[in-house]
């Protein structure tokens, strides 16, 4: 297989037809957006999650909250020693956390961004991600913030909270001019970046498909040392899986570079799902290894759904960090 692969490939003439019906309608304002978001996904999660979103964010700061005896599944480093010395019986240190942080999105808006094989593309999925996210977030008190990543750092939006402000940051990425190739995606300096400027202790949304130069795993990694780190990874069918469509012409979409393939060629179809199945656990262990959550977005799948299971299994975790159990298995216990 040639190198290209690796990269975004495009199917020419389905790029020709979406960019051509593209000029003919006029793109949705922020507004009209944010409000179709409130109406069809907000509303849903409200509904779902009651609450449970917080888990997506949590705070850096800790207040004592009370004092309790000590149980087996507690942190021995939240033993008050003084009051056990006094008592003659362990108890620990209660905490609650601060909930009120800053949340920062990491937006890789490079041209292998600008794909998608059915309605939408992943740049859409990633505007429709921050905007639902935003708006959560900011509407508890909590500020986000927003750096965005084309051919390199091209914005940096501090972080605020507001209604405008979430507007202010979908209609920032939707009036980004459309991305050209001009070579492959560096995603280490928006990582690099993000280290040296979030000082304070914060939620980063690494929002990319992860198709980039080697390198940028050590980077993410020492980011997630310092901050709470989720990946959120945006891919499309067309990138696991090739249909039978016969001869297409494949573009890279950043660096320009074409191929022409036999998609009913049946071994190459094999091969492709070979490749792309590799680079698929390989790009899951590299986010384990940098001690990051994962979230994948993908262009056919409902955002609500995702971002549900997304907060369950953190919840989940969670609970069996703590020692606790879910209500399903006490009762199977």
């Amino acid at each position: 297989m040639k190198s290209w692969w690796p990269k975004r490939t495009k199917n020419e003439a389905s790029v020709e037809a979406s960019s051509a019906q593209a000029e003919g309608a006029k793109p949705s304002s922020a507004e009209t957006v944010l409000r179709r978001l409130e109406w069809k996904v907000i509303r849903r999660l409200d509904g779902i999650l009651q609450g449970d979103y917080r888990t997506l964010m949590r705070g850096a700061g800790l207040d004592l909250a009370d004092l309790r005896e000590y149980q087996h599944h507690d942190d021995v480093r939240h033993i008050d020693w003084n009051v056990t010395a006094r008592l003659q019986v362990p108890h620990v240190r209660v905490f609650t956390e601060d909930r009120e942080m800053s949340a920062w999105f990491l937006l890789d808006l490079s041209p292998s961004i600008d794909f998608g094989s059915g309605e939408q593309r992943k740049l859409n999925v990633s505007a429709e991600f921050v905007a639902v996210l935003a708006k959560l977030l900011t509407r508890h008190g909590n500020r986000v913030g927003a750096m965005l990543y084309g051919t390199d750092v091209e914005a940096v939006i501090p972080t605020r909270s507001g209604r405008r402000h979430v507007l202010h940051l979908l209609h920032s990425i939707q009036s980004r001019p459309a991305p050209t190739g001009s070579g492959p995606t560096r995603l280490h300096e928006l990582l690099g970046s993000a280290a040296s400027l979030i000082k304070r202790r914060s939620t980063v949304f690494v929002v990319s498909d992860f198709i980039s130069e080697p390198g940028w795993e050590k980077p993410l990694a020492q980011l997630a040392q310092r901050h709470e780190v989720v990946a959120v990874r945006v891919l499309d069918p067309l990138e696991l899986e090739l249909p039978d469509l016969g001869l297409l012409t494949l573009r890279d979409a950043e660096t320009g570079e074409q191929v022409v393939v036999d998609t009913h060629d049946g071994g190459f179809r094999k091969r492709f799902s070979r490749i792309a199945a590799q680079r698929e656990s390989e790009l899951r262990e590299a986010l384990v290894k940098s001690g990051v959550d994962a979230l994948e977005l993908s262009t056919d799948a409902d955002l609500v759904d995702a971002i549900v299971r997304f907060v369950e299994m953190r919840k989940r975790r969670s609970q069996l960090s703590s020692g606790s159990l879910p209500a399903h298995l006490k009762h199977a216990a």
